[in-house]
């Protein structure tokens, strides 16, 4: 073989590891986004955490290791972005295709105003059953759509490790469609910008 055939063949080889090396990373960060995301629909500190991680890796990555500083702008902020949709998106519909629907009533609805805004925290007593009392705020669908008397339909978490869901109201039709949708462009964005940047990636 000759030199110039040994060459070729030995950039071919690092090329194919370069696209490899990318794809994964490409699918690991956006994964790492949306699970941190999840796990904050439980624990709000463990998700901000993972996220927060993974977003600093993504900048560290792109940024400090690959030297593409526009990508690794623009990967951090879809990150950020995807921290805010993802995880109300996939409680959403987790919610609502996997949750048990149990009728309840309204027992109290209070609009508590702090140094982030007004925050609303919803009480409702299940009517079956032993009657639990659940308190849900903002995070669990509490907008103000449903007042003290009202009878509704939640949604409760089949494994018990999230706060049930209240229903939407009229005006809130598609938006866990939108939320959905949202996501999944910021996940391609993120995942497209990371292999971008892998394959264009400049030595130190």
């Amino acid at each position: 073989m000759s030199v110039v055939a040994a060459e070729r063949s030995r950039e071919g080889v690092r090329g194919g590891r370069r696209v490899l090396n990318s794809a994964m990373w490409a699918l690991l960060i956006p994964g790492g986004i949306a699970l941190g995301a999840g796990i904050g629909q439980y624990a709000i500190w463990l998700g901000v955490i993972v996220t927060l991680g993974f977003t600093g890796l993504a900048a560290c990555l792109i940024g400090g290791s690959w030297h593409r500083a526009g990508a690794a702008t623009l990967a951090s902020v879809s990150c950020f972005a995807l921290m805010l949709f993802a995880g109300p998106a996939m409680y959403e519909v987790y919610m609502k295709t996997a949750g048990d629907p149990v009728p309840a009533v309204v027992t109290q609805v209070v609009d508590k105003h702090n140094r982030r805004g007004p925050s609303m925290f919803c009480t409702v007593t299940e009517t079956g059953g032993d009657h639990t009392v659940h308190r849900v705020s903002q995070q669990q669908n509490c907008f103000g759509q449903a007042e003290v008397g009202d009878r509704v339909e939640i949604r409760k978490d089949p494994l018990g490790l999230l706060k049930p869901r209240l229903p939407d109201s009229p005006d809130q039709e598609n938006t866990t469609e939108i939320a959905v949708a949202i996501t999944l462009g910021l996940l391609l964005l993120t995942a497209a910008t990371t292999f971008y940047a892998g394959l264009r990636r400049r030595a130190g």
